[in-house]
């Protein structure tokens, strides 16, 4: 994957629930995370000791989380409201040239933040509640 604008990674919320995906947000800085426990099944026959891991097994997660600026009233107060009632959506992360990140996720932080010479920002983070999938751009 060669050298991509950081501005171009956008995400993207199911509003309607109808698979129509819209960006609700500018987002200058990003990150997703893809983690995946593991199974201990060591045991003292286990060879020198040495930990084993059960294959195909234990939890896997995505975080997505991100900060800029809103794009409207309405993207605010659908993310707000979302947050407060602790809803499930459908949501994407769009990485150009690379993949689609697309599954069910739950708002986990909601911060704002301004100065008095500047905008108001916020920060997101936003938790895996179900599968994920990985789409790959062509």
């Amino acid at each position: 994957m060669v050298a991509q604008k950081g501005k171009d990674l956008l995400l993207k919320l199911d509003s309607t629930g109808l698979g129509d995906f819209i960006t609700v947000a500018g987002l200058r800085s990003k990150r997703i995370a893809f983690n995946s426990q593991t199974v201990d099944v060591t045991d003292a026959d286990s060879v020198g000791r040495w930990r084993e891991l059960l294959a195909g097994s234990g939890v896997q997660r995505a975080s997505i989380s991100g900060s800029g600026i809103f794009r409207d009233q309405q993207s605010d107060a659908e993310i707000r409201a979302r947050f407060f009632a602790g809803d499930i959506s459908k949501w994407q992360l769009a990485v150009p040239d690379f993949g689609v990140v697309e599954g069910a996720f739950q708002i986990t932080s909601l911060e704002y933040t301004g100065a008095h010479d500047g905008e108001v920002t916020f920060e997101m983070a936003l938790e895996s509640a179900g599968p994920v999938s990985f789409t790959v751009m062509p």
